[in-house]
């Protein structure tokens, strides 16, 4: 039985970058921020100590919060070569990595005409696609399955609270699931807590 862990959010802040490129174990994948400075040097990195890597797509959610949308996030609403102009220039920002994984992304995942267009656009590519699990009603499944796109979505976050004992607790559930179906796949941030706890 194995357990997979994606560790997001990364490309952002220098040292946590450098502290899980360095301190974590080749068997966790790493996941790249595509707005990164140095992101083809990160990735490199990554790739040089043992990692794999997925870069992240922003995607349309319901609420940004405080937060200001990336101009090239994916949205509902795109004509399909807008959809796949805004995902060839977010892909064009590095090479190496294996496939994408989604930023957010709660509304953008539920409409299915938008991510038929983005699965069909991936597939087409050879390009993976990792949900994170942090999407409800997501209609990324159906639509890898009608195009053929390599497709896996995580189990669940481990540290939607960066809270150490919910972090640890979310690894044991990760571990039942595992033993139960063979495999478990866990997302997670570039917080300094989730880095020393994978790092343990």
């Amino acid at each position: 039985p194995t357990v997979s862990i994606v560790l997001g959010g990364l490309g952002i802040n220098y040292t946590h970058t450098k502290s899980a490129i360095e301190e974590l174990p080749p068997e966790v994948t790493l996941s790249f921020a595509p707005s990164a400075r140095n992101l083809q040097g990160w990735i490199n990195q990554a790739r040089a100590a043992g990692h794999e890597v997925l870069l992240e797509v922003p995607m349309e959610p319901y609420e940004y919060g405080r937060e200001r949308p990336n101009a090239q996030a994916l949205a509902v609403g795109l004509d399909e070569d807008d959809l796949t102009g805004r995902l060839d220039y977010l892909m064009s920002r590095a090479t190496g990595y294996f496939g994408i994984t989604n930023y957010q992304g709660s509304k953008f995942a539920t409409d299915e005409v938008a991510t038929a267009q983005i699965a069909a656009a991936l597939a087409d590519r050879g390009v993976a696609f990792v949900e994170d699990g942090s999407l409800n009603r997501s209609t990324f499944g159906d639509a890898a399955k009608s195009t053929g796109l390599l497709y896996r979505q995580a189990n669940m976050p481990i540290d939607a609270r960066p809270d150490g004992s919910e972090i640890e607790n979310k690894l044991l559930e990760l571990e039942v699931l595992a033993l139960e179906n063979g495999s478990s796949l866990g997302s997670g941030f570039a917080y300094p807590i989730t880095i020393d706890i994978l790092k343990a």
